[in-house]
């Protein structure tokens, strides 16, 4: 019995060693792995940044369209009911003679 758990004491050692050199391994390569990301993660960013310029031009040109494409649709309206009131007048007027 003293042997059994002897052998069993020692399968224990062996193993539980193996398991760390293991996670030792693992957390190296993690690491390693983490590094990649970051790399890449950083290279991302830089590219993304780069094209903010980009999208403030475009930002800046669609509000500039956007007032301008108001103010002529604003234009076309008040010409519109211009017309439409002289209309009505003239009716009135013709209707009250």
């Amino acid at each position: 019995m003293t042997e059994l758990n002897t052998i069993l004491s020692v399968l224990l050692y062996l193993f539980g060693i193996i398991l760390l050199i293991v996670l030792i391994i693992l957390g190296i390569r993690s690491l390693a792995i983490l590094e990649k990301a970051d790399r890449v993660l950083d290279n991302i960013e830089k590219k993304v940044n780069s094209l903010d310029n980009l999208f403030l031009i475009m930002d800046r040109t669609s509000r500039s369209l956007t007032t301008i494409t108001d103010k002529v649709s604003l234009s076309v309206i008040n010409l519109i009911s211009r017309i439409f009131s002289k209309r009505k007048k003239n009716k009135e007027e013709n209707n009250n003679e």
